[in-house]
């Protein structure tokens, strides 16, 4: 399953989001999930980011982390567009990891 994860925070939410990315990388370093990997990317705004992730077992893999049930968490009050989750099928690739 690949999938893709768009979301637009407060320009006042960055730094907090940011952080809970760097925790949510740092669990993810810590407990290593079999079948993961994931991708996170600023775009050129500094408010919208943009997710890459493949699980081999499907989206429980991310659930069971804390860091990202926090990062999900209280979307009401962080984002100015919430997360859109959009399935992704791969054409092909070319020295992409």
């Amino acid at each position: 399953m690949q999938v893709m994860i768009r979301c637009k925070v407060r320009a006042d939410g960055v730094e907090a989001d940011l952080e809970l990315l760097q925790e949510m990388y740092e669990e993810m370093r810590t407990v290593q999930p079999k079948g993961l990997r994931y991708a996170t990317f600023q775009l050129e705004d500094k408010v919208t980011f943009v997710s890459f992730a493949e699980m081999d077992e499907g989206p429980e893999v991310l659930q069971q982390l804390k860091a990202f049930q926090r990062l999900r968490a209280t979307p009401d009050e962080r984002f100015d567009e919430p997360p859109v989750l959009t399935m992704l099928y791969e054409v092909g690739s070319y020295g992409f990891h």
